[in-house]
């Protein structure tokens, strides 16, 4: 229950919010052998998950069983008494996951040069019979989330198509398939993220009715994504027992977002890129005597932008890669100091 209501992105309160913390209680102390194999393939500390090691890490590797190949996979692994059979599934989830990652870096490269060629406009379409129909879903995120507009990635057929849709909070992508339901075949989702089925001779009229709605509906948005800042803070400030008591408030996920902080004038003392494709930055940052690690996922095609002294919005968090755990910012936004 912990991992389906973290991975669908369910709020994080009330009912929803107790099911996550005792289900990480258990993962962190008696999980399933197939959980347990996730964990141990994946280089998490076990006895440290929370509900963000779900969302990035044990969620994607389920999820690539059914977008690459067949959910059946995950779904033995989550069942299996076989510590041996555990292994096993564990290491092919393993791999597919990072087969799952190279081909959506591939395939949002296509997918967004589709639509910056067509002009970006209040709602994103990128459709091609090539896009595979597993990870729609994962570039239409990336997509709304770099231009902060609604965005649906289809893939074409001869006479059936399907496609995905992520949404901006200010557009509610569900109420507007069910506008249009008259040229859809089958469609489900909610608010945020929607998919969908129709013949193919209807997706151009798709198109017009759902650029309708978002230009009607976004005109007098402000489509740029907003930052919530909790508190503007010096970096000397969350030294001793900040963290500790800020994961009172755990677990962190959609509906109880973790905690972000501002903090001005902080000096860089080294950045670098990161990942494949150089696509996240990882940094030192000091300011008072104190030196942090910084990250900044997908934003490592901004590392020109980085300047000698930064104002930066970020989350605080535990990194435990290589079996070592410490405290480093994640970094949502940043700005040269002014």
């Amino acid at each position: 229950a912990a991992i389906g209501t973290v991975a669908d992105m369910a709020p994080l309160s009330g009912e929803n919010r107790y099911l996550v913390k005792e289900g990480l209680k258990l993962m962190n102390t008696t999980p399933r052998l197939g959980i347990g194999e996730i964990i141990s393939q994946a280089g998490l500390t076990p006895g440290n998950l929370s509900a963000e090691s779900i969302s990035w890490t044990i969620a994607p590797r389920l999820n690539a069983a059914g977008r690459l190949a067949h959910a059946m996979t995950s779904y033995k692994l989550l069942m299996t008494e076989s510590p041996q059979e555990a292994r096993d599934l564990a290491v092919w989830l393993e791999e597919k996951n990072t087969e799952r990652q190279k081909l959506t870096a591939k395939v949002w490269a296509i997918a967004r040069e589709q639509i910056v060629a067509q002009g970006i406009t209040p709602m994103l379409v990128a459709a091609d019979k090539d896009y595979p129909l597993g990870i729609a879903g994962l570039i239409a995120g990336r997509l709304a989330e770099e231009f902060y507009r609604p965005a649906i990635v289809v893939r074409t057929g001869e006479t059936v198509s399907s496609g995905s849709g992520r949404s901006i909070p200010e557009f509610n992508i569900i109420k507007a398939l069910t506008e249009c339901r008259e040229l859809l075949s089958h469609f489900g989702g909610h608010s945020q993220a929607a998919g969908f089925t129709l013949p193919t001779k209807n997706l151009p009229q798709l198109q017009e009715h759902l650029s309708r709605l978002a230009t009607e509906q976004l005109a007098d948005a402000d489509l740029r994504p907003q930052l919530d800042i909790d508190a503007e803070v010096t970096l000397p400030d969350l030294s001793g027992d900040t963290f500790n008591t800020m994961q009172q408030l755990a677990p962190f996920g959609r509906g109880n977002p973790s905690p972000t902080f501002l903090s001005h004038r902080t000096e860089v003392v080294d950045c670098r890129t990161m990942g494949n494709g150089a696509q996240h930055l990882r940094l030192k940052l000091k300011q008072g005597g104190t030196v942090w690690d910084g990250v900044g996922f997908r934003l490592g095609s901004y590392l020109a932008e980085i300047s000698p002294q930064l104002d930066i919005v970020y989350n605080l968090e535990i990194d435990s890669w290589g079996g070592k755990e410490r405290l480093r910012l994640n970094m949502v936004d940043f700005a040269p100091a002014e």
